[in-house]
């Protein structure tokens, strides 16, 4: 589930707070990052489990709804369709999702803002409104609700940023809100894989595809740390009338970064690195920063090429 680029953006992260930080060790740091990726799992099971909030909440405004028919002996007959919807039904019978969110003590208690402001959007929907009051609901019915629920209702939702900040707190977790919209991917990537004959051993998304990928983090972290000082060296020779002190910290640990990345892996394309840490740059640094990091690179790339030292075969920008 956690890609390379979700990775590359953990280790910045992980390298901007080590060096703001003299008391951080190496050890504490690797920690640090395997301890961001659980988390971001952990959102990634927190987000399934959204499903399971709404469809408990739903079904309580049902029984509201009942016991005021009750009370003024109208005549009033539910329409139980999305409480009774199979993906949902599904996921919350899902033995995975239940045990990791009992084994992580993950909890929507202080997120129900969130919860209850979707169920509105929801109700007020078009795609809901044709999903009640159609004439049949197959399976394929049930799943695309969710499909545009997650898709539509949630990603970009302010609502569901200021409930998953909330739950950092309560939680002690860190950075849910800086995955959130790319883990709402993977979980419509998992909803996709469900069937109507899905049991609830249904497999979801492993952390990671595989142990490269956690080898990757760790050693471009430690690659990035032991090259400090030669990147940093690089780095100053090419900045042309820049003062070294002037360059903001987050645009540093990314042109190292990006150096340790270049140089350490040459398996990787040099345009994937490339693009990926000029990305990096305008999500993280300044207007224009992107710019002067690409600039810098570039710089520093050509010469290497020129001596032979540039492993990665490939035509600079």
């Amino acid at each position: 589930m956690i890609n390379r680029t979700m990775v590359r953006t953990r280790v910045l992260q992980t390298l901007f707070a080590y060096y703001k930080n003299p008391d951080k060790t190496r050890l504490t740091t690797r920690k640090e990052l395997l301890k961001d990726f659980a988390d971001t799992y952990d959102l990634y099971f927190m987000l399934l489990d959204f499903a399971n909030q709404l469809t408990a909440y739903a079904q309580q405004q049902l029984e509201e709804q009942c016991a005021r028919a009750r009370a003024t002996h109208s005549s009033w007959t539910p329409n139980r369709r999305f409480v009774n919807n199979r993906l949902a039904q599904q996921l919350f019978d899902n033995r995975a999702l239940r045990t990791r969110i009992a084994e992580q003590k993950l909890s929507w208690d202080s997120g129900m803002p969130a919860v209850m402001d979707v169920y509105k959007q929801l109700t007020d929907s078009d795609f809901y409104q044709k999903y009640m009051q159609a004439e049949q609901c197959a399976y394929e019915d049930d799943k695309r609700l969710w499909r545009h629920i997650y898709q539509y209702l949630l990603t970009d939702n302010d609502v569901l940023t200021d409930a998953l900040e909330e739950m950092e707190v309560a939680l002690d977790k860190n950075n849910w809100t800086t995955d959130a919209d790319v883990v709402l991917s993977y979980v419509i990537k998992t909803i996709k894989r469900f069937q109507e004959d899905s049991t609830p051993s249904q497999e979801l998304l492993p952390m990671f595809d595989d142990d490269a990928e956690v080898n990757f983090a760790t050693e471009l972290l430690d690659k990035a740390i032991d090259g400090h000082e030669q990147y940093e060296q690089m780095i100053n020779s090419h900045l042309k009338g820049w003062e070294a002190d002037r360059i903001a910290t987050m645009d540093r640990i990314i042109l190292e970064l990006a150096l340790a990345e270049v140089i350490e892996f040459p398996q990787i394309a040099l345009t994937v690195s490339l693009n990926e840490y000029i990305e990096l740059a305008k999500e993280y640094s300044g207007e224009k920063s992107y710019l002067f990091i690409n600039g810098i690179l570039n710089e520093i790339l050509r010469e290497m090429k020129q001596d032979n030292s540039l492993l990665k075969a490939s035509t600079l920008r």
